[in-house]
């Protein structure tokens, strides 16, 4: 039986949401490894409220994305497969790897929104960070393509930085937003991921906004930017 490239958090219960994760968001074209503007080059101060109390709540997602926020344990799993490759995989080049996501209590705090019928799906995460958001920038830009290799299963991940990071009040520090393809060996169209990703920074608070679709369509900018600027308001005001 082929495998079936699905990101890990999938398989949780339904009471959790179906939905998987990875990226992208915000308005403008598309231009491989663009910078956006106003580059974070060191971290604001630390930002007093745990995250599980900052995450944005079920009823504040967009309309029919009814949404629950994951557990401590789910909310590590989900995190880290946001980046098209997930945990345990392996990446052509190896230098465009992204960092394994923090599994100490209340680094990570994680909700999700699914449209059952469509499968396409909203989340956002909050993890600390002790990183400015231009080395993450940097490092999208030299890994537009990768192959990454997981669970028997290979599939092609091309990332396109978008040249204006969307606007949102109040501000974060730094923001980008990117489009992410995720194309399996196998599978076709069908199981073709594509995510729309918004990433902001308020302090050492990164903020991972990402709608998800399958079959090679893209996601609506919309939904995105209303749950980004919803998340950066909710950090902004702790």
């Amino acid at each position: 039986m082929t495998p079936v490239w699905l990101p890990r958090h999938r398989l949780l219960p339904a009471c959790w949401l179906s939905a998987a994760a990875v990226l992208l968001a915000g308005c403008g074209s598309v231009v491989p490894g663009a910078p956006g503007s106003a580059e974070q080059t060191r971290i604001g101060a630390p930002v007093g409220a745990e995250l599980a109390e900052l995450v944005p709540a079920p009823e504040s997602f967009p309309a029919g994305y009814p949404a629950v926020r994951l557990p401590a344990e789910a909310a590590v799993q989900a995190a880290g497969d946001l980046d098209g490759v997930g945990p345990g995989a392996t990446v052509e080049p190896a230098r465009c790897t992204p960092p394994a996501a923090r599994a100490d209590p209340g680094s990570t705090a994680v909700a999700v929104g699914t449209d059952e019928e469509s499968r396409a799906s909203l989340t956002v995460e909050l993890s600390r960070t002790d990183q400015p958001l231009a080395r993450l920038r940097t490092r999208l830009a030299d890994c537009g393509s990768i192959r990454v290799q997981r669970a028997g299963a290979g599939a092609t991940v091309v990332t396109d930085l978008l040249d204006d990071p969307p606007a949102a009040t109040p501000a974060p520090d730094d923001a980008l937003a990117l489009l992410r393809t995720v194309l399996p060996d196998r599978g076709g169209a069908a199981l073709t991921q594509t995510m729309r990703t918004v990433i902001g920074q308020v302090g050492d608070v990164r903020i991972t906004v990402t709608g998800m679709v399958f079959g090679g369509s893209e996601p609506e900018p919309g939904p995105v930017q209303e749950l980004f600027e919803t998340a950066v308001e909710r950090v902004r005001e702790r």
